[in-house]
């Protein structure tokens, strides 16, 4: 498989790997401090159009394919992890459903502001009770007329407390399950929406989650997504194509964690020689390098996938899975090479781990990858 860049895909490696160099590793250990999202950055990065890569350009986005979607979240993840977040949700989480399964009205109203960055977005399907077990929901959706009444709870939602739209997966019917849950976008300034506790984290500190509270919170028909009863098919269907950028995201702060430590290997002198030229760093550095580049295929696999039209189950789950666990693994060895300079803020290995750490979680434990990928494997021996 030819990895080969086009011109246009090229360009956004650019693009994102100079915003990224430039503007976002530079700032990535203030916003951490912070914990706060940096709006002006949010704003260039929308200017840039890198907010909606894959959306199409009548909708306000860049109208390119998944790999050059795919290249923009890694550039910018090797920047600032939290603020490449922004971009994956914007242009995957948020976008992507809307434009496969919403009205063209719907795209019309959301994706335009999504992707100049004037609104922010979000996307939220866990609860506290429902997190691996995505069929099991209970924000409530009760039908109210032509629309519906939204009560309960979500949490662990990415920008929840800064979200002008959000897309909310709620249950019609909790007996039903999965075929029960329906997608909404949701509106925060209306009466119903509160924001609850937000999330003291281990990482990707910039980017805030939160608690969503929906007390009687109406929701109109117009914002019904899809048909009721298919929001879990439109929630896997999306983490599909999501587990994709957590493996760019991976691959991207596994690269600055390796620049790092390569630099200082060859900066360290300890017993009179560089610390490179130690066998012990060499084989680290190696192993690093190595399992970078399989994960970075193995995404780029996915990707070039979904834009020949083919599922992309299995792949997304490998490279997700992967990627994620070479990233702990690659800024784990980096802090190790680097040794007390590893572990303070100085050199920024502690923060990406503290970032990457958390690829192996979010959008599907890497316990379900690994179900997911079982489950695709075993299926296809069944088909021959």
């Amino acid at each position: 498989m030819d990895f080969s860049f086009s011109e246009e895909q090229q360009f956004v490696r650019e693009v994102a790997r100079k915003f990224a160099d430039e503007k976002l590793f530079p700032n990535a250990a203030e916003s951490d401090a912070k914990s706060e999202l940096n709006k002006d950055l949010i704003k260039e990065m929308a200017d840039l159009g890198l907010m909606g890569v894959k959306v199409p350009e009548k909708y306000g986005g860049a109208g390119l394919d998944n790999l050059a979607y795919v290249v923009s979240i890694e550039e910018m993840a090797r920047g600032c992890a939290s603020h490449a977040l922004v971009a994956a949700v914007h242009g995957s989480l948020f976008s992507i459903p809307i434009l496969t399964n919403g009205t063209e009205e719907q795209k019309i109203k959301y994706l335009p502001p999504v992707c100049s960055g004037e609104k922010m977005a979000a996307y939220s399907l866990s609860e506290a009770g429902s997190g691996s077990d995505a069929a099991s929901l209970s924000l409530a959706a009760t039908k109210d007329g032509d629309g519906y009444i939204l009560n309960g709870t979500k949490l662990w939602v990415t920008h929840g407390s800064v979200a002008d739209y959000i897309l909310v997966f709620a249950t019609v019917d909790k007996e039903l399950r999965s075929k029960g849950i329906t997608a909404f976008i949701i509106e925060t300034d209306r009466p119903g929406f509160q924001v609850g506790s937000i999330e003291k984290k281990m990482g990707y500190k910039a980017s805030p989650t939160s608690e969503l509270i929906f007390t009687d919170y109406k929701v109109s028909k117009d914002n019904l997504l899809g048909e009721v009863g298919r929001g879990f098919n439109i929630a896997m269907e999306t983490l599909n194509h999501g587990r994709i950028s957590v493996g760019a995201q991976s691959v991207g702060m596994a690269q600055r964690a390796l620049e790092i430590a390569t630099k200082y290997s060859t900066e360290r002198k300890q017993f009179g020689q560089e610390i490179a030229k130690f066998q012990a760093i060499q084989f680290k550095l190696a192993e690093m390098e190595a399992n970078l580049q399989a994960a970075r295929l193995l995404t780029y696999q996915a990707a070039s996938r979904a834009d020949n039209g083919l599922s992309v189950i299995k792949e997304a789950a490998s490279a997700k899975m992967f990627a994620s666990e070479m990233g702990t693994d690659v800024a784990h060895k980096a802090i190790q090479i680097l040794g007390g300079y590893g572990y303070s803020h100085e050199y920024h290995v502690e923060r990406i781990y503290r970032d990457v750490r958390l690829c192996e979680i979010f959008e599907g434990t890497n316990e379900v990858q690994r179900i997911v990928i079982a489950r695709e494997l075993l299926k296809e021996m069944e088909q021959g």
